[in-house]
């Protein structure tokens, strides 16, 4: 079947089977490796991706289900050569090792920022509880989100004095 995409603002068409998942088509035809394959059960959250602003596991998602969407991956998260705010307070707070969770954890602030612009710690540490990260920078990850927060509410600010 041939479908018509769009993913990170740009829009694409594809031939697939119906039952392919988002993922395959992320990293296999569209060369986007930000999106990790982690557990193929939706249950890690390597893997996610923002469907309309919302955190989405890609590797339960059949492609079908975002025709007509939004969809953003973590490369396209940056505006231009700007990284997203979270983006960059993930790299000034050190928050990976490996990095593999890096994706998911990321893309979990963003949807929380995208619909909660001043979350609580609580609502932090809920939106990240279904991210695994097995080297342990819980720490790190939970101190950079804070940050996150902060710098979010700053380029809102930016944005709207432009």
């Amino acid at each position: 079947m041939t479908l018509k995409l769009n993913v990170n603002g740009q829009s694409c068409e594809l031939s697939v089977a119906a039952n392919t998942s988002l993922l395959d088509v992320l990293r296999n035809d569209l060369a986007l490796n930000g999106p990790k394959y982690g557990c193929g059960l939706g249950e890690c959250g390597a893997c996610s991706v923002l469907v309309d602003g919302k955190a989405a596991r890609a590797c339960v998602l059949p492609v079908t289900a975002v025709a007509g969407h939004e969809v953003i991956t973590l490369e396209g998260m940056a505006r231009g050569d700007r990284l997203d705010p979270v983006q960059q307070t993930f790299i000034d707070a050190q928050a990976a090792q490996c990095g593999y969770c890096l994706n998911g954890m990321i893309i979990s602030v963003r949807a929380l920022l995208n619909h909660h612009p001043s979350p609580t710690q609580e609502q932090i540490r809920a939106a990240l509880e279904h991210n695994l990260c097995r080297c342990g920078t819980h720490l790190e990850i939970l101190e950079a989100a804070r940050q996150a927060v902060l710098a979010d509410a700053a380029a809102r600010r930016e944005t709207v004095d432009e």
